[in-house]
């Protein structure tokens, strides 16, 4: 084995759910590496699939699967059903306009007359 190439984990029902599991939180927006501005968009379409795919297994499996792993792929459809939830409201709060400008500050107001200015108004007036 050379210096680059390491152990690959072995092919289990266990590492086949987290690895699902965690392509969905990469599609969901959860799991970024770089700088904030180059962070992608999440894409709700892949994910969702993914999802789907799990709830597939699930299906597929019962009956044939330990206490554990029944534990395992539920968490993770449960956890990630609420997650994907989450992930479209919160899309949905964030309005997809450029950005306001900055604040201006109100004009100065003018004070208010004084009492000597008050009064000689009225007078003016009469």
């Amino acid at each position: 084995m050379s210096d680059q190439e390491h152990p690959l984990p072995p092919a289990t029902f266990e590492f086949l759910i987290l690895s699902l599991k965690a392509q969905t939180e990469m599609h969901l927006g959860m799991y970024h590496f770089g700088e904030e501005q180059d962070r992608p968009e999440p894409d709700f379409r892949i994910a969702r699939h993914t999802i789907d795919m799990l709830a597939m297994l699930q299906e597929k499996t019962r009956g044939n699967v330990n206490l554990e792993e029944q534990r395992l792929i539920e968490n993770s459809l449960t956890e990630l059903r609420f997650r994907f939830v989450q992930a479209m409201e919160s899309r949905k709060a964030v309005p997809e306009s450029p950005a306001p400008e900055p604040l201006k500050p109100d004009p100065p107001k003018p004070e208010p007359p004084s009492e000597e200015q008050a009064g000689a108004g009225a007078l003016d007036s009469k």
